[in-house]
């Protein structure tokens, strides 16, 4: 595939970067923590203006009609600023509509185009695995309708959002339901958790009713869009982490230039070189494998829950060790709360086991592998 930016996605790269250099700030950031705001409501409005929401919807829905490499492109940014925005997740619910012929698609994508509804998706539960394995929340036939019952974790932005896409079990198979926030039953308590800089939520759903229209897929449907909203969400998390890999290692370089020792700047001694050059290696390894699974979600030609599981599990692994090497090149100072760096390796380690983390990838991959051979045995 070719990696290189089309003279729109340039355009596009810049202009996220120019917005977040003016209004997304660490100390904005910092902010958010302990604070009741979940996620820079500012600095979201000015990227709905942008069009971050609309990027990947259907022209047809009210989007912009791109692909999947140009949310990627707009993660990476927010990665790089540690902005707080629901992007992701709104994507991730817009992305599930706009695959389905659910009755309230066209509303729901132009609310999110315009700004107006913030949606999550909640899949992950407690003690379970990452994945349609690991869904027990159950949904049953009721009056026309349907009752949720079940406990979600790890929400993103649930607190602020107006909508979720949950994953429940009808019938023992997957079905997928939106459901309003403040519905009846619903429960959404915020997360004490590493990144202290974004609001994750547990959501419980005690006997929840929704109507008939609010069931978005079920049976073979619901598991190929399952499928797809995780491929979409580990290439995001990828992306992010490429982000703050690149952050990281501009950040370690411009230290080590100025920090003098023995009369002579740190980045000077080969040791550190060596580590700086490292720590380049595996942000452009990662920039690579996360285009590539990206890309792939708009292409018939690959195989992209392969090419997701190899981005999750080499990112997740790279980007900490880049977090590890910057935290040791920055000494003493690295581990103080006053400076930056400690916010990027709380955000790099919580993302590295969002949407499954990289043992879960490998075995995922080891599996498909052996099924592959034993076919061809």
């Amino acid at each position: 595939m070719d990696f290189a930016l089309t003279d729109e996605q340039k355009g596009l790269v810049d202009s996220t970067r120019s917005l977040l250099t003016a209004k997304s700030s660490i100390a904005g950031t910092r902010n958010l923590i302990d604070g009741p705001d979940g996620f820079d409501a500012a600095l979201w409005r000015h990227g709905v203006e942008l069009g971050w929401p609309a990027l990947a919807v259907a022209e047809a829905d009210g989007g912009l009609g791109q692909q999947s490499i140009d949310l990627a492109l707009v993660a990476v940014e927010l990665g790089r600023s540690l902005a707080s925005t629901p992007l992701i997740p709104t994507a991730l619910v817009a992305d599930a509509l706009g695959q389905s012929d659910n009755e309230q698609k066209a509303k729901l994508l132009q609310a999110i185009c315009e700004g107006s509804l913030v949606a999550s998706w909640a899949v992950a539960e407690f003690g379970r695995p990452w994945g349609p394995t690991g869904i027990a929340t159950v949904a049953r036939p009721h009056a026309g309708g349907y009752v949720l019952d079940g406990a979600k974790v790890s929400v993103q932005d649930a607190d602020s959002a107006q909508l979720l896409l949950v994953d429940a079990l009808l019938d023992d198979a997957p079905a997928r339901f939106l459901v309003s926030t403040d519905a009846d039953g619903v429960r959404i308590a915020r997360q004490q958790t590493l990144d202290v800089t974004r609001s994750y939520c547990d959501v419980t759903l005690g006997q929840v009713k929704v109507d008939a229209a609010a069931l978005l897929a079920q049976g073979d449907s619901a598991h190929r869009s399952l499928a797809r909203t995780m491929q979409l969400s580990t290439a995001l998390t990828c992306a992010e982490l490429v982000g703050i890999g690149q952050r990281l290692l501009d950040m370690t370089v411009g230290y080590v230039k100025e920090r003098e020792q023995f009369g002579r700047p740190v980045g000077s001694f080969q040791a550190v070189k060596h580590k700086c050059a490292e720590m380049r290696i595996w942000v452009q390894a990662s920039t690579a494998a996360t285009y590539f699974a990206a890309m792939t979600l708009d292409s018939a030609h690959h195989d992209t829950e392969r090419a997701a599981g190899i981005a999750k599990a080499y990112v997740s692994d790279a980007i900490n060790r880049v977090a590890g090497h910057a935290l040791q090149l920055h000494g003493g100072i690295g581990f103080t709360w006053e400076h930056d760096l400690h916010l990027y390796l709380r955000r790099a380690r919580v993302n590295s086991v969002l949407s499954g983390d990289a043992r879960y990838h490998r075995e995922r991959l080891c599996a498909s592998l052996q099924a592959e051979l034993a076919g061809a045995g």
